[in-house]
C-alpha cells in the first residue's frame, strides 16, 4: 500500500476520511530515549467489519446517509437488554435489521457486557486486497475466515478436546477482536517494547534490539517478536507461531505489524498477515486505536479452568443420555 494512509476519523460528531501521505503524519512527543512515545492504554471498539459486506461492491466509504442509518440504529441496538453483538455483529445488524446473538443457547451476554463502540466510516477492515475481501483460499484448504475462533468440542471427553481460549488461557496475539475487552497497553523502554492485552492479561514482550530470530523449529503460541522505528511508526514483525492456535493469524508464516501515533487520541493499527498455506496472498487489516485515559483491570476468566470438571462431568451426561441442553427460552 506504499505509504498512503487512509484515515477515517470523528470530529465534532461528523464522520468523513481523508488521505494523507505518511511522511506527513507526526507525533512531537517523544520518551526519555528519543523513541516516538506510543505509551498508554489504547482501545479497539471500531465496529467497521473485517471484510466488506457485498452490499457495499468496491466502495471503500459509507455515504452520509449510511453513516446516520447506523448512528440511529447503534443507539437504538446497544441501548436495550438485548444479546450482546461482539465484533462484526453491531455493523450487521444495523444495515440488516436482523440481531445474531452471540449465545443464542443460555443468552450469557448482554449489551452491558460491551463498552461504546467507536464509528469510523470504511467499510472494511481490509484495505489489501483493495476489494476488502481475503485473498482466494488455497485449493483445498477451509477453516475459520478473521479472528474467530474454531470454538471447541462441544462434548469433550478430555481437556485436551478444548481449544486454549475454551480454557481461558489465550485469545492469540495480537486479539482482534472489537468491543469486547479490547484494550491494549503499551510499555516502552529504550531496548524493549511491551503490548499488554486486556483479553487473557496475554503480554507480548518485543526486543528492539538486533537479536537473532529463534530456530525455525522452536514455535510459540504468540510467535517469536521483532521490533524497530520506521521513522514514527513502530514495526513488529512475528514469526514462529505454533501453528495450533485457533487463530488463523497465529498460524501464519509471517504477521507484520505497524503501529502510528496519529494524535493526543488515537493510533493507527495495521496488520500484515502471510498465511501462504491458506489464502493465495497476504492481506492487510487497518483500524484506528482511540486513547483512554483508564487503566486495564485483570481479565478475570477463569472458569474454563476451574470448572473443568463440571464442563467435562456435563458433557458426559449429555452423551450418556442423549440429552439435548434446554435454550434460553426454556429454562
Amino acid at each position: 500500500m506504499g505509504n498512503k494512509l487512509s484515515l477515517p476519523l470523528i470530529l465534532a460528531g461528523s464522520l468523513f476520511s481523508i488521505t494523507m501521505n505518511a511522511q506527513d503524519v507526526t507525533w512531537s512527543v517523544a520518551t526519555p530515549d528519543g523513541q516516538p512515545d506510543l505509551q498508554g492504554v489504547w482501545g479497539n471498539n471500531t465496529i467497521t467489519p473485517v471484510e466488506r459486506p457485498d452490499r457495499f461492491g468496491e466502495r471503500q466509504y459509507l455515504t452520509d446517509e449510511e453513516q446516520s442509518l447506523l448512528q440511529r440504529r447503534i443507539r437504538e441496538i446497544t441501548e436495550g437488554d438485548g444479546d450482546a453483538l461482539f465484533g462484526d455483529g453491531v455493523f450487521e445488524a444495523a444495515f440488516s435489521g436482523e440481531v445474531r446473538s452471540y449465545d443464542p443457547s443460555t443468552g450469557n451476554y448482554d449489551q452491558s457486557w460491551l463498552v461504546e463502540r467507536s464509528v469510523h466510516n470504511r467499510t472494511s477492515q481490509i484495505i489489501d486486497p483493495p476489494n476488502g475481501k481475503f485473498p482466494p483460499r488455497v485449493e483445498g484448504t477451509s477453516g475459520v475466515t478473521f479472528n474467530r475462533p474454531q470454538r471447541g468440542n462441544t462434548a469433550p471427553a478430555s481437556w485436551t478436546d478444548l481449544t486454549v481460549d475454551d480454557r481461558c488461557i489465550s485469545y492469540g496475539a495480537p486479539y482482534l477482536n472489537s468491543g469486547y475487552n479490547s484494550y491494549w497497553q503499551i510499555v516502552q523502554s529504550k531496548n524493549h517494547v511491551v503490548i499488554v492485552q486486556e483479553m487473557m492479561h496475554d503480554a507480548r514482550i518485543v526486543p528492539l534490539t538486533e537479536k537473532p530470530p529463534l530456530d525455525e523449529k522452536i514455535q510459540l503460541w504468540h510467535g517469536d517478536s521483532r521490533g524497530y522505528f520506521d521513522g514514527d511508526t513502530l514495526v513488529v514483525e512475528t514469526a514462529n507461531f505454533s501453528g495450533r492456535s485457533t487463530f488463523e493469524h497465529n498460524r501464519s508464516r509471517k504477521n507484520i505489524e505497524r503501529f502510528t501515533r496519529l494524535n493526543q487520541n488515537q493510533m493507527l493499527y495495521q496488520l500484515t498477515v502471510d498465511l501462504p498455506d491458506t489464502y493465495t496472498s497476504t492481506y492487510t487489516r487497518e483500524f484506528i486505536l482511540n486513547y483512554t485515559p483508564d487503566p486495564i483491570y485483570e481479565y478475570a476468566c477463569h472458569e474454563g479452568n476451574y470448572s473443568m470438571a463440571n464442563i467435562l462431568r456435563g458433557a458426559r451426561a449429555v452423551s450418556y443420555t442423549h440429552l439435548t441442553l434446554p435454550t434460553n427460552r426454556e429454562v
